[in-house]
C-alpha cells in the first residue's frame, strides 16, 4: 500500500528520523495557517510548498491547469495563498503518471531547510527495500541525491552504492558507519548520519514496509541529517498488525474498479488489453494471460474471483470487467476443485441473466469436477455464451473473436 509523503514522514518521525517539519492542508486558506504555525515553531520565513500525489517527480511535474510545478518555495507567508491555489485541485502530471495526471486534493506546507551555515548543504539519496534475489534486506544510496537521481543511476552507476543486511541480524554499526563513509562526511555529519541509517532501517522493519526511498536525504549546512522527501509503500499483508497504517489508505489515488473489487472481495487489477478474464486462482489466472496473449490478444485484467464462484460472485466480476470499454470478449476460466463446475456454471448463467443482454462475447472453460455437466448446463441455457472445457479450445476461441 503506497502512502503520502506527510504520513512517510509521520512513520519516519516516530521511530526517531529526523525530518523536515510541515503541516498538511487542503485548501489555500489553510495552507497559509499552516505556514503561519510552521513559521511560529521552527522561525523559518521561507516555505516549501509539496503536491501529495502517489507519484515521483514532482518537482518537475506541471500542474496541467495553471503552469506551476508540483513542488514550489514560498519566499514570505504572503505568497503562501497563491502558491497553493496554484497546485490544489489541479492535475499534475509528471514522468511517473499518465499523460491526464492526478488531481492534488492536498499540499504538505514545509519548512525551509536549506539554511546558511559553517558548511555546504548536500543531497543524498538512500532506500531501504528488499533483495528479493539474494534473500536479505538492502540499503541503496548515492552520495548525488535530489531531481536528477535516474540520470545518476544511468550515467555514473559507480555512485549507486548498497549495502546488503541480513534480516535474521539486522543493521550492524558497522555497515552504519561504512554507508556515512562512503558519502565522504566527517565529523558531526558522520555521526549524524550514522543515527540516521540506523533509525532509518528501524522504521522500515518496525513499519513492514516494503520499501522507504528518501530523496534527499539532506546534509544541512549546520551538519544536521534529516529526511526532506519520504516514498513509502507498506505490506499489505501486514496492515492487520497496524490499524493506524490501515486508516492511511487514500482511495482517491487508487483505480476505482480496483477499489470497488476490493470491496467485494475480488482481486482484480486492471490491465491496457482488450480480453478481460475472470479465473479462480493466481496462478491459473496468470496462465490464463498467456493464453489470452498467445492467441493474439491482450489481457485487459487480472481478477481472481476465489473459490466460491456463485452467481452474486460471478455478476460483480463480470460488471467490474464490462466498465472497461475497450473490453472486446471475456475469458472465464475455472478449476473446479475447492468448487464445483456445475455450481460455477450456474452462476455464470445466473449472473447472465441477472444483467440482461451481453454485448461482449463470453468465453467459459470449466475443468475439474463435474466438467461436463457444467458444459451441458451452460449449453442448454440458450445465452450467448460458449463453453469449452481444453484450453486449447479457449485459445481457439478468443482468437476467432478477435479475428471478427
Amino acid at each position: 500500500m503506497n502512502i503520502h509523503e506527510y504520513q512517510g514522514k509521520s512513520i519516519l518521525k516516530s521511530f526517531g528520523v529526523a525530518i523536515q517539519n510541515g503541516y498538511v492542508a487542503d485548501s489555500p486558506e489553510e495552507a497559509h495557517t499552516a505556514a503561519v504555525r510552521l513559521a511560529e515553531e521552527t522561525g523559518t520565513g521561507w516555505f516549501v510548498i509539496k503536491a501529495q500525489i502517489h507519484a515521483g517527480g514532482r518537482g518537475k511535474g506541471t500542474v496541467t491547469e495553471t503552469g506551476s510545478h508540483g513542488v514550489v518555495l514560498a519566499k514570505g507567508l504572503d505568497e503562501v495563498k497563491g502558491k497553493a491555489s496554484g497546485i490544489l485541485g489541479g492535475h499534475l502530471v509528471t514522468a511517473q503518471t499518465s499523460a491526464k495526471g492526478k488531481q492534488v486534493s492536498k499540499v504538505l506546507i514545509a519548512e525551509d531547510v536549506y539554511g546558511p551555515g559553517d558548511s555546504e548543504p548536500k543531497e543524498i539519496y538512500m532506500s531501504v527495500l528488499l533483495d528479493r534475489a539474494n534473500g536479505c534486506n538492502l540499503i541503496m544510496y548515492s552520495p548525488q541525491g535530489g531531481m536528477d537521481i535516474e540520470a545518476v543511476a544511468e550515467d555514473t552507476p559507480e555512485l549507486i552504492f548498497k549495502e546488503s543486511i541480513d534480516p535474521t541480524v539486522g543493521l550492524q554499526g558497522f555497515q552504519a558507519r561504512r554507508i556515512a563513509f562512503n558519502l565522504g562526511l566527517s565529523g558531526k555529519a558522520f555521526k549524524e548520519m550514522s543515527k540516521f541509517v540506523v533509525s532509518l532501517y528501524n522504521a522500515y522493519v518496525g513499519s513492514d514496509a516494503t520499501m522507504f526511498e528518501i530523496n534527499p536525504v539532506l546534509k544541512t549546512a549546520d551538519d544536521r541529517v534529516i529526511a526532506v522527501d519520504s516514498k513509502v509503500s507498506l505490506d499489505e499483508n501486514a496492515l492487520y498488525r497496524h490499524s493506524d497504517y490501515a486508516a492511511m489508505r487514500d482511495t482517491s489515488e487508487e483505480d476505482p474498479t480496483e477499489v470497488e473489487a476490493d470491496e467485494a472481495g475480488l482481486n482484480y487489477v486492471k490491465l491496457d488489453g482488450n480480453v478481460g478474464c475472470m479465473v479462480n486462482g493466481a496462478g491459473l489466472a496468470m496462465a490464463t494471460m498467456d493464453i489470452i496473449k498467445l492467441s493474439g490478444g491482450d489481457p485487459a485484467n487480472f481478477l481472481d474471483v476465489g473459490g466460491t464462484a456463485d452467481a452474486a460472485r460471478v455478476e460483480k466480476a463480470f460488471r467490474i470487467i464490462l466498465k472497461d470499454s475497450a473490453v472486446k470478449a471475456i475469458l472465464v476460466n475455472i478449476f473446479g476443485g475447492i468448487v464445483r463446475c456445475d455450481r460455477v456454471a450456474q452462476g455464470v448463467v445466473d449472473a447472465y441473466r441477472n444483467m440482461g443482454n451481453i454485448e461482449v462475447p463470453i468465453i467459459v472453460r470449466l475443468q475439474g469436477t463435474n466438467a461436463d455437466e457444467a458444459k451441458r448446463l451452460i449449453d442448454e441455457s440458450g445465452l450467448q455464451v460458449k463453453s469449452v472445457i481444453l484450453l486449447k479450445e479457449a485459445a481457439d476461441a478468443v482468437a476467432e473473436v478477435l479475428s471478427k
